[in-house]
């Protein structure tokens, strides 16, 4: 498989374990050895991989899966970084997202 398309599935199983309420495997999917961050629509920056897990953890167990699609994901490769650019259709706005991966231990 190509790192295109493994950032790509990347990408699909973050929407996935979102969507379906599934926070085992959002938290699986986090990098461990890089300084992660997050910002949520709305939100203010979040840094590091315990606040970050805890407001997934807050999302998902507190509001539950939101009413959002996504659609037409973009992905460009960086060395070991992989970028994926894509909208998010919500009933009241569309966003565009961007959702970066690192590559650890050969896996995006």
């Amino acid at each position: 498989m190509s790192d295109k398309a493994a950032v790509l599935f990347a990408n699909e199983a973050f929407y996935v374990a979102f969507l379906s309420g599934d926070y085992d495997a959002m938290e699986a999917l986090w990098a461990r050895n890089v300084q992660v961050s997050c910002i949520h629509p709305g939100w203010h920056h979040l840094l590091g991989w315990d606040v970050v897990m805890e407001s997934w953890h807050s999302l998902i167990h507190n509001s539950g899966p939101p009413d959002m699609k996504y659609s037409n994901a973009v992905a460009s490769i960086y060395g070991e970084m992989g970028v994926v650019i894509c909208y998010e259709t919500f009933p009241e706005a569309v966003l565009v997202a961007t959702n970066i991966f690192m590559k650890e231990d050969g896996t995006w």
